[in-house]
């Protein structure tokens, strides 16, 4: 007697009031367009048409949308005229999404992504937008511990890191605020073009351009770029606040839970034996306030989205004392975190200084022609002088943050100088290693040695090692893997 086939399950009756809404804000600048450029008073009749198009759209998502949950896969349709499906296998589930900005968390509602192994951006995984809460929880709970009863409890897992309202001071040192800034002149500057205002009817804006035009050059440009740093600090400080929220990484017996969020919330839920290992990240500025990242190297979760947005953040701007310990209990062990690191000598030193004095060189050498053949004014190749010295400190910078270490099975790189970033990898999940060399790394006798891996960046490159370092590394690292393509010496 066969068993009878599973239901096919339709997403929550309440997102039929959440996503009108969202398909109306998406088209808003639309709208706004419409309405102030149609002529003949015909505006408000297209932007009614526009405004009914959003919600047919939004509504028809529900009705074409339906999911099934069988022992071996999970399985999503939707689509009307183009019916799509899409299948997955369970084993291939890495990790389970839960967001919820603020009107679905009113109604109650989780939006789950499901990552299933790759690491690209492009990747969205298996996603249901929206499921009822309680039921987002189980069906996470269900696709992460299929040992475990869906009725049994798990158990309270330890608390690994807690947002302390005292590192919101290391929001200003993030420049997030950079990008709402720009979005924001972009889409007033696009509504100004669009409905041929004239940005002199406005009193306060006339007023500022005004006080800009009767000061001198100089005055203005400082006046400008301290508003512009005082707005991107707060702007930065309130991304900080909505993204980092309630912050909160805990450990139970086999997953790492990350929860955070003020307006939007979010629930990470990583799988331990899905780790690959884990990174510290810090960019200029927040190293220069003694604050930094930390991010988990896994299976599943898209990178390269940004902090605030992607899945694999195990600990938000910090002490950088704090990003170390949180790295240390993730990956297992303290030391990779705070080991010195083997430097890479005089060769790659030399090689730093090097290319900063070239850049230097080729940006003066082309501002004096312009200067003698051109008539251009003497300042730009006197002020491009600057970039010896700046150049020097950069190098100099540069060095001293290369390095790499191979500390029981797992493997230490650090590099860079604007974002310095330090990487404690398994060698369990080395799959592959590139050697490059290019032509002025050939003659210094230099290599870059690049672990590939299936986790977070799935490469993950030491550059500038000696060449011979680089090998025995590489074999110390993954015993066996390089013996086909070596060649020994009697």
């Amino acid at each position: 007697m066969t068993e009878p086939p599973l239901p096919w399950h339709r997403l929550s009756a309440k997102m039929l009031a959440v996503h009108p809404v969202q398909e109306t804000i998406r088209f808003l600048p639309v709208l706004i367009g419409v309405l102030f450029i149609g002529s003949n008073g015909q505006g408000h009749i297209w932007s009614l048409v526009g405004l009914g198009i959003a919600v047919a759209g939004g509504l028809l998502r529900w009705f074409t949308t339906t999911y099934q949950i069988t022992p071996s896969h999970i399985r999503v349709r939707r689509g009307l005229l183009r019916r799509r499906e899409l299948s997955v296998p369970r084993d291939r589930v890495r990790s389970v999404d839960l967001t919820a900005h603020p009107l679905q968390r009113i109604l109650g509602l989780s939006r789950v992504v499901v990552g299933t192994g790759r690491s690209d951006r492009h990747d969205e995984g298996v996603t249901l937008d929206a499921l009822a809460t309680p039921a987002a929880a189980q069906l996470r709970e269900e696709l992460l511990h299929r040992s475990v009863s869906v009725e049994q409890k798990e158990p309270e897992g330890r608390v690994v890191a807690q947002l302390s309202p005292r590192w919101v001071r290391y929001g200003p040192f993030t420049l997030s605020g950079i990008a709402t800034i720009g979005v924001v002149v972009g889409s007033l500057a696009n509504l100004f073009n669009e409905t041929r205002l004239d940005p002199d009817n406005f009193g306060l804006l006339r007023s500022v351009i005004g006080q800009l035009t009767s000061v001198p050059v100089a005055v203005a440009v400082v006046e400008i770029t301290v508003f512009a740093a005082v707005l991107v600090a707060v702007l930065s400080a309130l991304a900080y606040v909505l993204a980092f929220w309630n912050f909160r990484l805990t450990r139970t017996e086999g997953t790492l839970h990350v929860t955070r969020g003020l307006l939007t919330s979010r629930s990470t839920t990583i799988e331990v034996r899905r780790l690959r290992g884990a990174e510290i990240s810090e960019p200029l500025l927040l190293r220069a306030a003694g604050g930094a990242r930390c991010m988990a190297i896994t299976t599943g979760l898209r990178v390269g989205r940004g902090s605030e947005h992607g899945g694999s953040v195990l600990l938000p701007p910090a002490p950088l004392a704090e990003a170390r310990r949180v790295a240390g209990e993730v990956v297992g062990d303290a030391e990779p975190a705070v080991h010195d690191l083997i430097r890479h000598g005089p060769r790659a030193h030399r090689r730093r200084y090097t290319r900063a004095f070239l850049f230097a060189a080729i940006v003066t050498g082309v501002l004096l022609l312009l200067w003698w053949l051109a008539r251009w004014p003497a300042w730009p190749w006197q002020a491009a002088l600057a970039l010896f010295p700046l150049g020097a400190l950069l190098a100099e910078d540069r060095y001293r943050n290369l390095g790499h270490a191979l500390l029981g099975r797992r493997l230490v790189f650090r590099h860079g100088s604007l974002l310095r970033r330090r990487y404690m990898l398994s060698s369990e999940g080395v799959i592959g290693w590139v050697v490059h060399r290019s032509f002025f790394q050939r003659r210094a006798g230099l290599v870059s040695l690049t672990a590939t891996t299936a986790a977070g960046r799935q490469h993950y490159t030491c550059t500038d090692m000696p060449a011979a370092e680089a090998v025995a590394l590489a074999h110390d690292a993954v015993p066996g893997l390089l013996d086909p393509f070596l060649v020994r010496r009697e």
